[in-house]
């Protein structure tokens, strides 16, 4: 089975990382591509690393030029998927939208947070979130998936199993993220600008990031209650990675390491893409570096009481491209892991 892939928003570093991926992947051949600024060229005078490799034309961004794909990837910014997501579907496409028009279930979140005109808001109450480990069921049968934000994938994965076992204080979490500049995307920022980001670590968008409320969305899912959290996002001067330092209080139980590890062992023992560490060998951002996988580890600080986890991503990976091609291998029933299989870049 061969499965027909179209890209829309192609030139960005998360369209470029799909291209990487799909290339080595034996049951996908890529048609169409499109984005606002190359249409007309051919896909490598962007993406100059597939000179040679990769030469598609790029078409416009309609509907239509995506007629002879089964699956469309949407790599656009928010507000800008919801319109042609409903017409892709309408078609009969399959469409995974690595933006953030659907992760969020509630119109109104969406508004207070987002303030862009959605298209489809009809839908967005049942959307499916592209968390494999969590929906890898209701993805199956979907038309339409949200694939889920860079920082909310380290997070959510990383505290998904103390929420389930109950052994958190639910109004004590803060999550400590640090993320690579690619996860701000291609767009030169201030704060992006190589002598600004070079040789220094800032925070930023503190008590405001909009991916807070797709985190507690899906940690509230998780909890059976709904819960807020403390989010501090840190931008670090490198290309790819996410370090989330998850800190909590411990709910009424006398923990010990040991629990912790075997709770972890247990949630993730079928997860192909989430592997467990320890508190003796901490997970670093080098350790997943151009691949699928999510390293998490538990530590218990009993002189605290409380609970830190350690979850690390490559944001282009795990935290987009390779969780989108994760999700259509879901979709088109193929084997879930299939072109992800490949070994970390290191060094």
């Amino acid at each position: 089975m061969t499965v027909k892939v179209g890209i829309v928003g192609v030139t960005g570093y998360a369209g470029g990382e799909l291209i990487r991926l799909l290339l080595n992947h034996p049951e996908a051949e890529i048609v169409a591509a499109s984005s606002r600024s190359n249409v007309g060229n051919p896909v490598s005078a962007v993406h100059k690393q597939f000179y040679g490799y990769m030469d598609l034309i790029e078409c416009e961004i309609k509907a239509e030029n995506y007629a002879a794909c089964d699956v469309v990837f949407l790599a656009l910014p928010h507000g800008a998927s919801s319109g042609l997501a409903k017409e892709l579907a309408a078609m009969g496409k399959k469409v995974i939208d690595l933006g953030a028009d659907f992760r969020l279930r509630d119109y109104d979140t969406y508004m207070e947070w987002y303030g862009a005109e959605h298209q489809w808001p009809e839908l967005l109450p049942d959307v499916v979130y592209g968390l494999p480990e969590l929906y890898r069921e209701q993805i199956k049968c979907q038309d339409v998936i949200a694939n889920p934000g860079c920082y909310p994938t380290s997070i959510i994965l990383g505290l998904a199993p103390l929420l389930k076992k109950g052994w958190v204080k639910l109004d004590t979490i803060v999550c400590d993220s640090k993320s690579g500049v690619t996860g701000a995307g291609k767009s030169l920022t201030q704060n992006t600008h190589f002598p600004d980001c070079n040789d220094n670590l800032s925070a930023y968008k503190i008590a405001g990031h909009r991916h807070t409320p797709e985190i507690e969305q899906e940690l509230s899912a998780l909890a059976g209650e709904p819960l807020m959290v403390s989010f501090n996002p840190h931008l670090i001067p490198m290309n790819r990675g996410i370090l989330s330092t998850i800190t909590m209080q411990a709910a009424n139980v006398e923990l010990t390491q040991e629990m912790l590890d075997a709770a972890y062992q247990e949630f993730y023992a079928n997860e192909e893409f989430v592997r467990v560490r320890s508190k003796t060998d901490l997970p670093t951002t080098k350790q997943v570096q151009g691949s699928n996988y999510c390293d998490v580890a538990p530590v218990w600080d009993s002189r605290t009481k409380r609970i830190v986890v350690v979850s690390v991503i490559d944001n282009l990976v795990k935290g987009a491209a390779g969780q989108a091609i994760q999700n259509m291998n879901i979709l088109m029933g193929l084997d879930e892991g299939m072109g992800l299989r490949y070994g970390v870049m290191y060094p």
